[in-house]
Parts: structure tokens; sequence; C-alpha cells
């Protein structure tokens, strides 16, 4: 049993572990999806998965809600909408951000 830091993040508070072989994947979902637990794995091991829960996060003037899944090793993910559907697919680079939209 695990639990997930669900409270908003603020400027500031987030910082990404990327390097030459590793990236972060930010999954951006709509606000009636806080709390929610995104899942994805390599596309060549579906069984490797590894997930984050939605927060809203506060940027400046605006909220947005999504997952951030770092670090990563760079390749490609499946994104899961559940245990057994696929939601996509993204393609991520060392030292990178990649965006997805759920």
């Amino acid at each position: 049993m695990h639990s997930h830091t669900t409270h908003p993040s603020t400027p500031g508070s987030v910082v990404l572990d990327i390097g030459e072989t590793t990236a972060a994947l930010i999954i951006h979902t709509a606000a009636e999806h806080e709390g929610l637990e995104i899942h994805v794995s390599p596309t060549s091991r579906p069984q490797q998965r590894t997930h984050a829960a939605v927060r809203p996060r506060h940027l400046g003037d605006r909220t947005i809600h999504c997952a951030l899944i770092q670090p990563l090793p760079a390749g490609d993910y499946t994104v899961w909408k559940d245990d057994n559907t696929p939601h996509g697919t993204a393609t991520l680079a060392g030292g990178g951000v990649t965006e997805y939209q759920w």
C-alpha cells in the first residue's frame, strides 16, 4: 500500500530529475481527473509500470492538472487508460520533458 501527495504544487516547488539518458513525462488532464493514478510502461515491457497521481499545479494566475512521472529512461512509453487498455504512446528523449494530453 502506498499513498501519493495530492496537495497542489506551487511555482518552484517541483524539481525535475532528468539527465543525459533520463527524461520526464508530464500528462495534462482536465480538473475532474484530480487524484487519478496514471500508469506508464516502456512500450516493449508493458508489465514494467510506474505511475503518478494527477494533481493541481498552481502556476501564477492559472491552475493546471497533470501527473508528473520522472525520472524515466529515454525511450518509447505506453500511457495506460486502465490495467488492460492503452490510452496512447509517448517518446521521451534524454534530458527532455515530454508533454502528453490525456
